[in-house]
């Protein structure tokens, strides 16, 4: 119902017809919509860190199978909003007006994640892979703010005719470069 309706447009009433349920069945788990929004977007969060986190920390990061592990994070990306474009819109939109509850469950969704791609850069970094002066976090940070921003417009992008495919391939390769200091594969 997200795709088609503002979420401050549903009611009640419909999501209980769309469930098959009665109002009162919904009023026994929900006070209100939102709270039945928050509660998806909770189930979103820890569905999206294990996809995406679990990539990173079971990956390997040397030679040519660090490219595949790009590869890999960069479809995750883009499958992972596609799979929860609508509830990503209303957790970026709410997260964006202030709503601290909406805003702590995408700082989880993304921390996680960024932890762990820290701690993989850490590892290039004590490794002499990376200069003494990169920020691990700030690596990670930036990393991940351009894969949420590119995988949630890539509708866009493509409105521009670039497909899918040439978004991920450009994603992975600036992964594996920025992550582990080597030029990327052709």
């Amino acid at each position: 119902m997200l795709r088609d309706t503002n979420y401050r447009d549903l009611k009640v009433v419909d999501i209980a017809r769309e469930a098959g349920t009665s109002p009162a069945t919904f009023y026994q788990y929900f006070p209100d919509v939102e709270s039945a929004i928050l509660a998806l977007a909770e189930d979103m969060a820890i569905d999206g860190n294990e996809r995406l986190t679990g990539i990173v920390r079971g990956g390997d990061w040397k030679g040519k199978a660090a490219y595949d592990t790009a590869e890999r994070i960069a479809d995750a990306y883009i499958t992972f909003w596609d799979d929860n474009s609508a509830l990503m819109r209303v957790l970026d939109l709410t997260s964006l007006e202030g709503d601290e509850r909406f805003r702590s469950i995408r700082i989880r969704l993304l921390n996680e994640f960024t932890v762990a791609l820290a701690g993989v850069v850490q590892h290039q970094r004590d490794a002499g892979r990376q200069p003494d002066d990169v920020d691990p976090m700030a690596v990670a940070g930036v990393l991940v703010s351009m894969l949420a921003h590119v995988a949630s417009h890539r509708e866009g992008f493509e409105g521009y005719d670039i497909g899918a495919a040439d978004l991920r391939r450009v994603m992975a390769r600036i992964v594996f470069t920025t992550v582990t200091g080597a030029k990327a594969p052709r």
